[in-house]
């Protein structure tokens, strides 16, 4: 028995090695699929009627790549457009709109939800907070739809091989609402910490779930950082100059909480790396990759304050956030140059900056291990 299962790997690999060399210079990846939520939703949410957040409907969302909304909780293209376009790849359109658009799937579908959590609706609805969510479709609801949509892609266990070996899998960035939840309801560090190894454990379930679907290329992203967020800086803020980081401005209380997160996901990823050997599990570090404008903006061609400081929102300077005032509603202001703005609207980055991050994902040393090394 064992025999033949050897025998049956060597075919397959030489068969996708022979349908490899049919191309002269193929691409690390042919396909991506996508989970998550805000950070890399390209208009699930909107699709489903976005009625807890219908700003993402409208102008200004949108003006600055698009010139209209397309359904990104940003001016422009997320990270996950910086990915598609440097491998060549069609921007992935939302899972909910595919069967109007008659796209091939082939090359790659978005599952994100703007608003998606980790953890399922009814976790929040124990904590009484479940009337804040955005949406239900959690990571259980995205991996669903993925199962769904998998006899579209292949149907064989050899064909299946062969495609999703040259498959991209991003899971995420994903966890980040499981705390933006309590936290926006009230909620101490202290009280919502104990929630991280429930919300990474959910997302190394679901990589586990994919990996065991077929996937071999995996990239899971950290965080970004929550104490530079300006909803943060604006909601929680402090009379001790100490809480700031002098480098920065950011809450350094928030940022610690942040990298117990990355930290506790970077554990868990190395055990699921000696789970599946023959997977490719990569972190990608968008706090690293983040930090690096927070700390120094001008560099990056931010303002002075414009790493920290919306440039969608009400309010003003230094954060121009106010959560019942949001970027699009009536009474909020916009700035003349989004792409001297790291903060879109004080929870969601620019363009500008989610291509920062997108290029040391690609190019710098913040996925790990590389991204443009795919499993052979």
């Amino acid at each position: 028995m064992k025999s033949a299962m050897v025998f049956l790997l060597v075919v397959v690999s030489i068969i996708c090695l022979v349908s490899d060399e049919a191309v002269a210079f193929p691409r690390p990846y042919e396909s991506i699929f996508s989970f998550g939520d805000s950070l890399a939703d390209t208009g699930n949410l909107a699709l489903e009627g976005a009625q807890k957040f219908p700003s993402v409907k409208n102008l200004p969302y949108g003006e600055t790549f698009f010139m209209h909304p397309s359904g990104r909780c940003s001016d422009g293209r997320l990270i996950i457009d910086f990915i598609a376009e440097a491998f060549g790849l069609p921007l992935l359109p939302p899972y909910l709109g595919i069967a109007a658009t008659g796209y091939d799937v082939r090359k790659g579908v978005n599952f994100a939800v703007a608003g998606a959590t980790a953890l399922g609706p009814e976790f929040f609805n124990a904590m009484s907070i479940g009337s804040l969510l955005w949406t239900n479709d959690s990571l259980d609801v995205q991996l669903g739809w993925f199962k769904k949509m998998k006899s579209s892609l292949c149907t064989t266990k050899q064909e299946c091989d062969c495609y999703f070996k040259k498959s991209l899998f991003i899971m995420g960035e994903i966890g980040g609402n499981d705390y933006n939840y309590p936290f926006f309801a009230g909620a101490s560090i202290a009280q919502v910490q104990p929630l991280v190894p429930l919300v990474v454990s959910k997302i190394i379930g679901a990589a586990e779930i994919l990996i065991e679907e077929g996937a071999v290329n995996l990239l899971v992203p950290g965080a970004i950082p929550f104490g530079c967020s300006a909803a943060y800086l604006s909601m929680f803020p402090s009379r001790n100059p100490s809480d700031y980081d002098p480098e920065t401005g950011c809450l350094k209380s928030y940022n610690t909480f942040t990298d117990y997160h990355d930290q506790q996901l970077r554990q868990s990823l190395q055990a699921l790396r000696l789970r599946y050997p023959h997977a490719r599990i990569m972190f990608g570090d968008y706090g690293g990759a983040s930090m690096r404008f927070y700390r120094a903006p001008a560099l990056y061609g931010f303002n002075i304050g414009g790493a920290i400081e919306a440039c969608c929102g009400s309010g003003g300077p230094p954060y121009n956030f106010n959560l019942s005032q949001w970027c699009g509603t009536p009474g909020s202001t916009l700035c003349g140059l989004p792409r001297t703005f790291a903060s879109w609207d004080g929870v969601h980055l620019t363009e500008a900056a989610y291509g920062h991050i997108a290029d040391g994902l690609i190019h710098g040393p913040f996925t790990s291990p590389p991204l443009l090394s795919p499993k052979p």
